[in-house]
Protein backbone atom coordinates (compact mmCIF):
# COMPACT_ATOMS: atom_id res chain seq x y z
CA UNK A 1 0.00 0.00 0.00
CA UNK A 2 0.81 3.36 -0.69
CA UNK A 3 0.06 6.75 0.55
CA UNK A 4 -2.49 7.17 -1.82
CA UNK A 5 -4.41 3.84 -1.25
CA UNK A 6 -7.54 5.38 0.34
CA UNK A 7 -9.16 4.43 3.80
CA UNK A 8 -12.58 3.47 3.82
CA UNK A 9 -14.64 4.97 6.49
CA UNK A 10 -17.80 2.86 7.25
CA UNK A 11 -20.64 4.79 8.56
CA UNK A 12 -23.77 3.12 10.42
CA UNK A 13 -27.18 4.61 10.60
CA UNK A 14 -29.97 4.68 13.19
CA UNK A 15 -31.04 2.19 14.90
CA UNK A 16 -27.44 0.14 14.71
CA UNK A 17 -24.01 0.30 15.09
CA UNK A 18 -20.64 -0.49 13.96
CA UNK A 19 -21.19 -3.99 13.50
CA UNK A 20 -23.73 -3.57 10.98
CA UNK A 21 -20.33 -4.24 8.65
CA UNK A 22 -18.95 -7.12 10.11
CA UNK A 23 -18.90 -9.03 7.09
CA UNK A 24 -17.98 -6.25 5.04
CA UNK A 25 -15.13 -5.40 6.82
CA UNK A 26 -13.31 -8.73 6.12
CA UNK A 27 -13.93 -8.18 2.46
CA UNK A 28 -11.90 -5.39 2.58
CA UNK A 29 -9.55 -6.13 4.80
CA UNK A 30 -8.37 -8.68 2.29
CA UNK A 31 -8.08 -6.76 -0.25
CA UNK A 32 -5.09 -4.96 1.95
CA UNK A 33 -7.58 -1.60 2.20
CA UNK A 34 -7.18 0.20 5.42
CA UNK A 35 -10.95 0.21 7.14
CA UNK A 36 -12.12 1.95 10.16
CA UNK A 37 -15.64 1.94 11.57
CA UNK A 38 -16.65 4.79 13.97
CA UNK A 39 -19.17 4.97 16.26
CA UNK A 40 -21.84 7.41 15.06
CA UNK A 41 -23.56 9.00 18.45
CA UNK A 42 -26.68 9.47 16.38
CA UNK A 43 -27.88 12.59 18.45
CA UNK A 44 -28.21 15.03 15.47
CA UNK A 45 -27.67 15.48 12.15
CA UNK A 46 -25.00 18.48 12.24
CA UNK A 47 -23.34 17.09 14.93
CA UNK A 48 -22.58 13.33 14.09
CA UNK A 49 -21.62 14.50 10.79
CA UNK A 50 -19.35 17.14 12.86
CA UNK A 51 -18.05 13.82 14.81
CA UNK A 52 -17.47 11.96 11.12
CA UNK A 53 -16.07 14.89 9.77
CA UNK A 54 -12.97 15.04 12.83
CA UNK A 55 -12.62 11.22 12.19
CA UNK A 56 -12.09 11.60 8.56
CA UNK A 57 -9.61 14.81 9.15
CA UNK A 58 -7.33 13.13 11.49
CA UNK A 59 -6.38 10.74 8.61
CA UNK A 60 -3.50 11.34 6.60
CA UNK A 61 -4.24 10.33 3.06
CA UNK A 62 -7.64 10.30 0.96
CA UNK A 63 -11.09 8.78 1.83
CA UNK A 64 -13.58 6.65 0.74
CA UNK A 65 -17.08 8.01 2.99
CA UNK A 66 -19.23 5.02 2.86
CA UNK A 67 -22.80 5.51 4.78
CA UNK A 68 -25.79 3.40 5.32
CA UNK A 69 -29.22 4.90 6.16
CA UNK A 70 -28.93 7.72 8.28
CA UNK A 71 -25.04 7.34 7.68
CA UNK A 72 -25.65 8.87 4.08
CA UNK A 73 -27.44 12.18 5.63
CA UNK A 74 -24.32 11.94 7.75
CA UNK A 75 -21.85 11.30 5.09
CA UNK A 76 -23.51 14.11 2.55
CA UNK A 77 -22.27 16.40 5.14
CA UNK A 78 -19.49 15.12 6.66
CA UNK A 79 -18.21 14.32 3.29
CA UNK A 80 -17.22 18.55 2.24
CA UNK A 81 -13.46 17.21 4.07
CA UNK A 82 -11.11 17.98 1.74
CA UNK A 83 -9.33 14.38 1.98
CA UNK A 84 -12.70 12.60 0.99
CA UNK A 85 -12.43 11.46 -2.66
CA UNK A 86 -15.37 9.39 -3.22
CA UNK A 87 -18.55 8.58 -1.04
CA UNK A 88 -20.77 5.37 -1.14
CA UNK A 89 -24.33 5.20 -0.13
CA UNK A 90 -25.81 2.07 0.90
CA UNK A 91 -29.78 2.10 1.47
CA UNK A 92 -29.01 5.80 2.08
CA UNK A 93 -30.24 9.67 2.38
CA UNK A 94 -28.71 11.68 -0.58
CA UNK A 95 -29.95 14.67 0.93
CA UNK A 96 -29.77 18.39 -1.17
CA UNK A 97 -28.15 21.05 0.76
CA UNK A 98 -31.02 22.74 2.89
CA UNK A 99 -33.07 19.51 3.28
CA UNK A 100 -33.76 17.46 6.12
CA UNK A 101 -34.74 13.84 6.63
CA UNK A 102 -37.87 14.57 7.31
CA UNK A 103 -38.63 16.53 4.16
CA UNK A 104 -37.05 13.68 1.62
CA UNK A 105 -39.14 11.09 3.29
CA UNK A 106 -42.05 13.25 2.85
CA UNK A 107 -42.16 13.12 -0.68
CA UNK A 108 -42.92 9.70 -0.84
CA UNK A 109 -44.98 7.23 0.73
CA UNK A 110 -44.04 5.92 4.30
CA UNK A 111 -42.31 2.44 4.45
CA UNK A 112 -43.84 -0.09 6.93
CA UNK A 113 -41.05 1.86 9.64
CA UNK A 114 -43.32 4.61 10.39
CA UNK A 115 -46.45 2.68 12.23
CA UNK A 116 -43.56 0.80 13.72
CA UNK A 117 -41.21 3.51 15.66
CA UNK A 118 -41.25 3.98 19.50
CA UNK A 119 -40.58 7.21 21.16
CA UNK A 120 -38.84 7.45 24.65
CA UNK A 121 -37.48 10.31 26.39
CA UNK A 122 -33.95 10.65 27.30
CA UNK A 123 -32.62 13.37 29.58
CA UNK A 124 -30.62 16.15 28.12
CA UNK A 125 -27.28 17.70 30.13
CA UNK A 126 -28.05 21.12 31.36
CA UNK A 127 -31.90 21.27 29.73
CA UNK A 128 -35.27 20.74 31.72
CA UNK A 129 -36.59 19.54 28.47
CA UNK A 130 -35.82 15.83 27.60
CA UNK A 131 -34.81 14.93 24.50
CA UNK A 132 -36.62 11.79 22.16
CA UNK A 133 -35.27 8.26 21.37
CA UNK A 134 -36.60 6.88 18.31
CA UNK A 135 -36.49 2.97 18.20
CA UNK A 136 -38.23 0.24 16.11
CA UNK A 137 -40.29 -1.98 18.25
CA UNK A 138 -38.62 -4.76 19.04
CA UNK A 139 -40.87 -7.59 18.02
CA UNK A 140 -41.17 -5.94 14.73
CA UNK A 141 -37.22 -5.20 13.93
CA UNK A 142 -36.62 -8.23 12.30
CA UNK A 143 -39.18 -8.25 9.63
CA UNK A 144 -38.51 -4.03 8.55
CA UNK A 145 -35.08 -4.26 9.27
CA UNK A 146 -33.56 -7.55 8.58
CA UNK A 147 -35.77 -9.79 6.60
CA UNK A 148 -33.12 -11.68 4.55
CA UNK A 149 -30.46 -11.94 7.65
CA UNK A 150 -29.78 -14.63 10.14
CA UNK A 151 -33.32 -14.65 12.17
CA UNK A 152 -31.26 -15.37 15.16
CA UNK A 153 -28.94 -12.29 14.39
CA UNK A 154 -31.72 -10.44 13.51
CA UNK A 155 -33.01 -11.21 17.00
CA UNK A 156 -29.81 -9.84 18.62
CA UNK A 157 -29.43 -6.66 16.35
CA UNK A 158 -33.21 -5.81 17.77
CA UNK A 159 -32.61 -5.47 21.29
CA UNK A 160 -29.06 -3.96 21.02
CA UNK A 161 -30.16 -0.86 18.06
CA UNK A 162 -28.43 2.36 18.63
CA UNK A 163 -31.06 5.25 19.00
CA UNK A 164 -31.57 7.78 16.87
CA UNK A 165 -32.40 11.76 19.01
CA UNK A 166 -35.56 12.42 17.22
CA UNK A 167 -34.63 16.35 16.64
CA UNK A 168 -32.08 14.63 13.73
CA UNK A 169 -34.81 13.86 11.30
CA UNK A 170 -35.74 18.18 10.99
CA UNK A 171 -31.79 19.23 10.65
CA UNK A 172 -31.41 20.55 7.69
CA UNK A 173 -27.82 19.23 6.00
CA UNK A 174 -25.70 22.69 5.61
CA UNK A 175 -23.93 21.03 2.38
CA UNK A 176 -24.53 18.17 0.20
CA UNK A 177 -20.92 16.69 -0.78
CA UNK A 178 -22.20 14.91 -3.28
CA UNK A 179 -22.15 17.76 -5.79
CA UNK A 180 -18.43 17.87 -5.79
CA UNK A 181 -17.68 14.88 -5.18
CA UNK A 182 -17.66 10.76 -7.36
CA UNK A 183 -20.45 9.06 -5.70
CA UNK A 184 -22.52 5.43 -5.57
CA UNK A 185 -25.15 4.22 -4.38
CA UNK A 186 -26.66 0.98 -3.71
CA UNK A 187 -30.74 0.53 -3.74
CA UNK A 188 -32.08 -1.86 -0.94
CA UNK A 189 -34.96 -3.04 -3.22
CA UNK A 190 -36.56 -4.62 -1.08
CA UNK A 191 -36.00 -2.18 1.79
CA UNK A 192 -38.80 -2.00 4.05
CA UNK A 193 -37.20 0.68 6.34
CA UNK A 194 -37.15 3.15 3.77
CA UNK A 195 -38.97 3.47 0.97
CA UNK A 196 -36.53 2.35 -1.93
CA UNK A 197 -37.83 5.03 -4.23
CA UNK A 198 -36.33 8.06 -1.42
CA UNK A 199 -33.27 6.14 -2.03
CA UNK A 200 -33.24 6.20 -6.07
CA UNK A 201 -34.47 9.52 -6.17
CA UNK A 202 -31.34 10.51 -4.22
CA UNK A 203 -28.90 8.88 -5.88
CA UNK A 204 -30.84 10.27 -9.35
CA UNK A 205 -30.86 13.71 -8.35
CA UNK A 206 -27.14 13.15 -7.86
CA UNK A 207 -26.33 12.13 -10.64
CA UNK A 208 -24.66 8.55 -9.07
CA UNK A 209 -23.38 5.49 -10.29
CA UNK A 210 -26.25 3.27 -9.29
CA UNK A 211 -26.63 -0.46 -8.43
CA UNK A 212 -29.84 -2.35 -6.90
CA UNK A 213 -29.78 -5.27 -4.77
CA UNK A 214 -33.07 -7.34 -4.03
CA UNK A 215 -32.16 -6.89 -0.13
CA UNK A 216 -33.59 -5.59 2.97
CA UNK A 217 -32.09 -2.72 4.43
CA UNK A 218 -29.28 -4.29 6.05
CA UNK A 219 -28.10 -4.97 2.90
CA UNK A 220 -24.17 -4.84 4.07
CA UNK A 221 -25.60 -7.79 6.40
CA UNK A 222 -27.23 -9.63 3.99
CA UNK A 223 -25.22 -9.40 0.59
CA UNK A 224 -21.45 -8.12 2.20
CA UNK A 225 -20.04 -9.11 -1.11
CA UNK A 226 -22.47 -7.38 -3.35
CA UNK A 227 -21.59 -3.97 -1.15
CA UNK A 228 -17.88 -5.04 -1.23
CA UNK A 229 -17.76 -4.64 -4.85
CA UNK A 230 -19.45 -1.12 -4.92
CA UNK A 231 -16.90 0.36 -2.49
CA UNK A 232 -13.86 -1.59 -4.37
CA UNK A 233 -15.61 0.39 -7.55
CA UNK A 234 -15.31 3.49 -5.69
CA UNK A 235 -12.13 2.95 -4.53
CA UNK A 236 -10.57 2.01 -7.74
CA UNK A 237 -12.18 5.18 -9.24
CA UNK A 238 -9.94 7.13 -6.13
CA UNK A 239 -6.57 5.31 -7.23
CA UNK A 240 -6.98 4.87 -10.84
Amino acid sequence: MTDSTPTVVLVHGAFADASSFARVVPELLADGLKVLVPAVPNRSLTGDSAYIASVVRAIPGPVVLVGHSYGGAVITVAGAEENVQALVYLAGYALEEGESLGELQGRFPDSELAAALVYTPFPVEGSDEPGTDVTVDVDRFPAIFAADVDPELARVLAVSQRPLAGAAFAEAAPVAAWRTKPSWGLVSSSDHTINPDVERYGYERAGMTTVEVDSSHLVMLAHPKKVADLIREAVRNVTS
